[in-house]
């Protein structure tokens, strides 16, 4: 936990955990790393495993399960219907949440899937605090537009603001005067906002972005697939907070909320997903579509063994020490980083540490995507596979011009429980080299360009010979060195 002090004085993040089982990974040669990558079409996405020294492409489905949810899973009742696994994941669920109906779903996408043909309409906009890839797909494709509404600080790399991940309230005010409540499918509360740096919501800002929505009759979803890291973030940056118990703050975000959906694959450390609701027509709504694109309505597309699993997860999520994980080690390689001069998101986030592409190649054209750039190179540079956040992410406008991204962003995860601190400085001391170099680090462009989600299986090349330059200068610097 980070209030453990050390007699040096020096602030090392500390694992609450001890290490029973590994995994061995494999740290190419350069040389290799670059044809890897070439072979790859420069997009992480498609890069192999085994090719892979440290995969901080994601949080998602990759963070490290505990004992006790591995002694979980055999315990499962693999019934199709009326599985008593689904019970003990719903009672679990109803206790930490204090919501009356759940749905399983496979995955986060899925819930969003089911929220969006259920409550979004052609010409109908969702407001939110900033979107993610998949959300805004979702609605875009049910004919419906996303309006972001989060404060200005958000999208400023450099802050000191603890909660950048706020709605602005006079924006939400307008947009409500504007729209008028017919026209809004809904308002979406990303606890935390990923696209931005993985910035948390305050619960006051919630308190009051709910007290309105009730004001005016508009549903409040609140997408909790990164709410361990909010937990934390209330927690140790609210004085309120300081004393609550996380199950407390946790049962009173949800209170604010007419819909709470979760990626387990982050949220509970296993693979699946649900939607949580109190009301019985909103219920009955969502309900028909679970078993029309998911399953029966007691596993919703989800192995029972998962379930198992993410219920333990879910009670786990309510333990400090657990949720404390991947912010104070994402707090940790930031600080790091930002010794070395390399420009990060600040204050550190939650899921993991965001490299400011946009500075760190900003001698790269922006429609060239720096950020998928800077990730190629990274990979090329040290074997760590991260993931771009800006431009690449983003869809085209409807005439085919680029929209550009309002932040380029490298984001390296660090999932929960999975990396040591010698790994984390591995990639602090590779990325400081890079930045060092960032010079040789020149542009992309698309060979194969999908219309929608792009960047997870786009193909791209460099524009130059960049990558042979910038292999050339690692050998040229670490000699024989890995």
């Amino acid at each position: 936990m980070s209030n453990v002090k050390l007699l040096s004085g020096e602030n090392v993040p500390l694992e609450m955990h001890k290490v029973r089982m590994v995994q061995r990974v494999n740290l190419l040669p350069v040389e290799d790393r670059l044809k890897c990558m070439q072979e790859a079409g420069f997009n992480t996405f498609l890069l192999k495993n085994q090719d892979i020294f440290l995969d901080m492409l994601t949080d998602s489905g990759v963070n490290a399960m505990s004992e006790n949810q591995y002694a979980a899973m055999m315990q499962a009742d693999d019934s199709y219907a009326g599985s008593e696994t689904f019970f003990r994941l719903e009672s679990v669920l109803q206790d930490i949440f204090g919501m009356k109906h759940f749905l399983p779903a496979h995955q986060g996408r899925a819930c969003e899937n089911i929220i969006a043909q259920t409550f979004v309409k052609p010409g109908s906009v969702v407001l939110m605090n900033y979107h993610f890839t998949t959300t805004k797909a979702h609605i875009t494709v049910m004919g419906g537009s996303v309006e972001e509404i989060i404060v200005d600080e958000a999208l400023k790399t450099s802050s000191d603001m603890p909660f950048k991940g706020d709605i602005n309230i006079d924006r939400l005010n307008e947009a409500i005067n504007r729209l008028g409540k017919e026209k809004i499918a809904f308002m979406r509360i990303e606890a935390a906002a990923n696209l931005v740096g993985g910035q948390p919501v305050s619960m006051d800002n919630m308190r009051e972005v709910s007290r309105i929505c009730r004001q005016h009759g508009i549903l409040l979803v609140c997408d909790a697939s990164l709410l361990a890291d909010n937990l934390y973030f209330i927690k140790t940056r609210d004085e309120k907070y300081k004393n609550v118990d996380i199950k407390e703050i946790t049962r009173e975000i949800a209170s604010f909320m007419d819909i709470v959906y979760f990626s387990a694959r982050k949220l509970g450390s296993a693979r699946g997903g649900g939607i949580l609701v109190s009301d019985d027509a909103l219920f009955l709504k969502m309900r028909e579509l679970v078993p029309l694109f998911e399953g029966f309505l007691t596993y919703g597309g989800m192995s029972v063994r998962e379930m198992e699993a993410m219920a333990v997860g879910m009670r786990e999520t309510m333990d400090i020490d657990i949720i404390s994980q991947t912010p104070i080690f994402v707090e940790a390689l930031c600080n790091e980083l930002l010794t070395k001069g390399v420009p990060v998101v600040t204050p550190p986030g939650g899921l993991g540490c965001h490299v400011d592409a946009g500075l760190f190649c900003e001698h790269i054209p922006e429609t060239q995507y720096r950020a998928g750039a800077l990730a190629a190179a990274m990979f090329i540079g040290g074997g760590v596979r991260g993931m771009e956040r800006g431009t690449l992410s983003e869809q085209r406008n409807d005439d085919g011009t680029e929209r550009i991204a309002d932040m380029e962003l490298l984001r390296l995860a660090l999932p929960k429980r999975v990396f040591t601190l010698s790994q984390v400085k591995y990639t602090a001391d590779r990325i400081a080299w890079l930045f060092k170099n960032r010079h040789l680090i020149g542009g992309l462009e698309f060979v194969e360009e999908p219309k929608v989600l792009r960047f997870f299986f786009g193909r791209l090349k460099p524009i130059g010979n960049w990558p042979e330059l910038l292999a050339a200068q690692f050998r040229k610097d670490f000699g024989e060195s890995l």
